[in-house]
């Protein structure tokens, strides 16, 4: 299978499962590739989605190319020959090193890696489905960035100024200029991981959403 699942069929699963459970009007939050799934969601359930809350988020089109590694994982050929190579065979340096500079300029908890279970990222799939999700992403957000003047609901925006991997100066802060409710709080000297180096700011952001939405 070479083809990616879009941010719009991505929400769609969650929403079928929160239905499934009986959610109403959530507050959703999504960090990083899940904040483009949580505008998604928006954008497809507006009426019933009482917030949006945003946590260093893929929000805007970016500027430049992916890695090659995306690229190449992301490829019919690539994923049959050298997502094998890598998944059997990648150092524990690299998991390492690639641990710390998503958390950059902080450090990782202690135990992080653990505790997340990092074999299950390394899994052939998992490593083919989140390249061709990552590669065939900008477009969806070229799509959706044109929608998200219809997003009525109260937005709360987290995002650290030291972020590296997806920039405030490239998504949040654009995203302020294209939603009507939209709240921004940045985090100086913060990265791209402020749910685990910076609690109480998520939390707040939370609490924030929930009495703009009225739910307190």
């Amino acid at each position: 299978n070479n083809t990616e699942e879009t941010p719009m069929e991505q929400a769609g699963l969650l929403q079928q499962a929160a239905d499934q459970i009986g959610v109403k009007d959530p507050i959703v939050l999504g960090h990083s590739f899940g904040g483009i799934v949580a505008l998604a969601w928006g954008l497809s359930r507006p009426e019933d989605t009482a917030a949006l809350v945003l946590v260093s988020a893929v929000s805007e089109p970016w500027p430049g190319e992916l890695g090659w590694t995306y690229t190449v994982n992301g490829s019919t050929l690539g994923g049959a020959l050298f997502v094998p190579l890598i998944t059997a065979f990648v150092p524990q340096s690299y998991v390492s090193s690639s641990i710390e500079s998503i958390f950059a300029p902080q450090k990782a908890p202690d135990g992080y890696a653990e505790h997340i279970g990092v074999g299950l990222t390394l899994r052939r799939e998992s490593t083919r489905a989140n390249a061709q999700q990552v590669n065939a992403l900008r477009p969806h957000v070229v799509e959706m960035q044109k929608s998200y003047a219809t997003l009525e609901m109260p937005i709360e925006a987290v995002h650290g100024d030291a972020d590296t991997i997806v920039p405030l100066e490239v998504h949040a802060k654009v995203l302020m200029g294209d939603v009507p409710n939209g709240n921004l709080i940045v985090l100086p000297g913060e990265g791209h991981m402020p749910q685990h180096t910076s609690p109480e700011d998520v939390v707040a952001a939370i609490d924030r959403a929930a009495t703009r939405a009225g739910l307190r």
